[in-house]
């Protein structure tokens, strides 16, 4: 993962479903654990959320925002 992807999926808006056009950053973590469950797409998509997963889980999302407003 370069900063790159991670850049790309910060800003990526969710394409479908309750939540679409809302940034993958701004999902609620209790969807993103739901997806975790049922398993994250075989795509770019699916990574991404996949990543916001794992930012999320690990409390990095407050360093990930403070890094955008730099």
């Amino acid at each position: 993962m370069n900063q790159q992807e991670l850049l790309e999926a910060i800003n990526q808006t969710m394409p479908f479903g309750k939540y679409k056009g809302r940034k993958l950053l701004d999902l609620p973590e209790p969807y993103l654990v739901w997806f975790h469950r049922q398993g994250f797409p075989d795509s770019k998509l699916g990574r991404q959320l996949a990543l916001m997963y794992e930012v999320k889980l690990n409390g990095l999302e407050g360093m990930l925002r403070q890094g955008l407003k730099d």
